[in-house]
């Protein structure tokens, strides 16, 4: 084969190459999470975001745009083209924020569309194993015998992990003290150490603790046992009734997205949410994987959760300007 002709051969290579890719294969979809790397919403963003691009056809960026409880992050989101090439990956402090702040900048339900519904986080009480408590029910009796000396530590201000908590002490009829920390890490680990007496998160963050003799594993706070923890008791069934905490997790995009692109978006997002090895993910940091949703179904539950925030709120006294 001659220099030219081997350099037309490459052409040609080249060109059906280029005529084999479909058209949306230079697509960029922006998968925001407004948290910062390691946090619940990271993770799971991140155990499927490879798998929908192929779906796709496109290159799918997870972008942690922390601050402000998520507000930052979730703001840029919603002021972004309704093109369907942005997505956030959110949980229930999206509904939260907008009981919890007086000046958001978006309505949580107004200027989104959820796309699709992943699954269900649990969240669990947790207290330091030298408090010497080992049920619910010992527990909320000691926090009563001493109101406000002891302290319970959450993610900041606002946090699920504040709101959960305070929501707790309000249906025991106790009264702890809030640490806000930056991050569920770092409530956890002043819980371990011994300075806190209190905590709740969500069960990817103590999941890795079971069998730690440093902290105790009280209640699960979902209406039923999470199967991650089977013999972990919810909190209704430790003598707390009518206390039920969980937070959803699903995508959203900007309300301005037409409503053909959300369902191709719903689809593909199904598609890939049932694939075993994302289940599977999933499973590995305690989310309850869900039953595929229509975007209408999934609409219904975040205005649904939207109501229930507020109870929360009103419940913890919270309040952000």
């Amino acid at each position: 084969m001659t220099l030219r002709s081997s350099r037309r051969a490459v052409l040609a290579l080249a060109l059906a190459a280029t005529a084999a890719t479909p058209a949306f294969a230079d697509r960029v979809i922006h998968m925001v999470v407004p948290f910062g790397p390691g946090a619940v919403q990271d993770t799971v963003a991140r155990t499927f975001s490879q798998e929908l691009g192929k779906e796709l056809g496109a290159s799918v960026l997870v972008e942690n745009k922390p601050g402000a409880g998520g507000t930052v992050g979730t703001l840029q989101a919603a002021k972004a083209p309704g093109d369907g090439n942005t997505l956030v990956l959110a949980a229930a402090s999206h509904t939260l924020a907008g009981h919890l702040y007086s000046k958001l900048g978006y309505d949580p339900i107004k200027d989104f569309t959820g796309v699709a519904y992943i699954g269900n986080s649990g969240y669990v009480i947790a207290a330091p194993s030298n408090l010497g408590v080992n049920n619910l029910a010992d527990y909320v009796k000691l926090l009563k015998s001493k109101p406000g000396q002891f302290n319970y530590a959450s993610a900041g201000n606002g946090s699920a992990t504040h709101l959960g908590m305070a929501y707790f002490l309000s249906k025991a009829g106790a009264e702890m003290q809030h640490v806000p920390m930056k991050s569920t890490g770092d409530a956890v680990n002043e819980v371990l150490a011994g300075r806190v007496q209190g905590v709740t998160s969500a069960v990817v963050g103590l999941v890795g603790f079971k069998q730690d003799p440093r902290i105790k594993l009280l209640a699960y706070t979902g209406t039923q046992r999470s199967r991650f923890m089977p013999d972990l008791p919810t909190a209704a069934e430790a003598g707390v009734p009518g206390y039920k905490f969980d937070s959803w997790i699903g995508v959203l995009t900007p309300s301005t997205t037409p409503k053909a692109e959300v369902d191709k978006l719903n689809a593909a997002l199904n598609k890939v949410l049932a694939l075993p090895e994302v289940q599977q993910r999933l499973a590995n940091l305690g989310v309850e994987s869900g039953p595929n949703m229509s975007v209408d179904d999934f609409q219904k539950l975040l205005k649904a959760d939207y109501e229930q925030a507020g109870v929360l709120v009103k419940a913890s006294g919270a309040r952000i300007e």
